[in-house]
């Protein structure tokens, strides 16, 4: 039985031929989906041909078409698992998604115009999206913004700094100044016309061609050869007595009530020496 055993012992690989074994299997397996699903496609865009590659798990890639009018690359899929995953390196000088000078992102819908979920990883020379298939999806459009984006191709330009050399001649201002000569017209001079002078009479002054009363002396006198004197010249006396009417009822009024006081004083003594007879 022993010797039995040893010999059917002998027929079975050991542990490290068993290790061996299971590691060789993992790299062909990974060696194997890559040669299976790393595809490249080439694609016409206005007489160039670029080079698309992608990775399909799951799912089947039947048509890759570009859309010229919409910057769009329109995938044609047939999801064979539950879910898929499509991965595909975009070249930015083949398709690109750009807004005021930065990266947008695409925007990537299936067949009913629902949004797919994907992750992106950039570069400066591509972009990479991972996009995730549900079961059922047909059809796959990346939405760009650009076909054949001449910006993307690294090329060295060198610009040599443009020195404008502007040379400013001084400006010279020549004026002349012309001497002023004043002329002077002297007017001839006008010598006064003696115009015959107005006589006033006594007690008034000639002012401004105009005799009018002389107001230095006082009332009742006049000027005469530059001394106050008397003034002769006959007044007519007029006499105007004015009586106020007030007055002349108040002094009646205050007669009456003197009267009246006194009457009654009177005829209060009368009575007094009757009662005393």
């Amino acid at each position: 039985m022993d010797k039995l055993q040893s010999e059917r012992l002998k027929y079975f690989p050991n542990i490290n031929s068993l290790l061996k074994i299971s590691l060789g299997l993992v790299l062909l397996t990974i060696i194997s989906s890559v040669l299976v699903y790393a595809e490249t496609v080439s694609i016409d865009i206005d007489g160039t041909s670029y080079e698309v590659e992608f990775v399909a798990t799951g799912l089947t890639v039947n048509n890759i078409e570009p859309d010229l009018g919409f910057a769009t690359l329109i995938f044609a899929v047939d999801v064979t698992d539950s879910t898929g995953t499509l991965n595909i390196v975009l070249e930015r000088s083949f398709l690109d998604s750009i807004f005021n000078g930065e990266d947008d992102p695409f925007i990537i819908i299936n067949q009913f115009g629902e949004e797919l979920i994907f992750t992106e990883s950039a570069t400066s020379q591509s972009r990479t999206l991972n996009i995730e298939l549900p079961a059922g999806t047909v059809e796959v459009d990346i939405i760009g913004t650009i076909f054949g984006n001449p910006t993307a191709e690294t090329e060295e330009t060198t610009e040599q700094p443009v020195t404008e050399e502007t040379t400013e001649e001084p400006v010279t201002e020549e004026t002349t100044e012309e001497p002023v000569t004043e002329e002077t017209t002297e007017e001839p001079l006008v010598t006064d016309v003696e115009t015959p002078k107005t006589q006033c009479g006594s007690g008034t002054v000639l002012k401004d061609g105009v005799c009018v009363l002389d107001e230095r002396c006082g009332s009742g006198t006049v000027l005469k050869d530059g001394v106050c004197v008397l003034d002769s010249t006959p007044k007519s006396s007029e006499t105007s007595v004015k009586i106020d009417s007030r007055e002349l009822i108040t002094g009646v009024v205050a007669a009456l009530a003197i009267a009246g006081v006194i009457g009654i004083i009177l005829g209060i003594i009368s009575k007094a020496s009757k009662s005393k007879n």
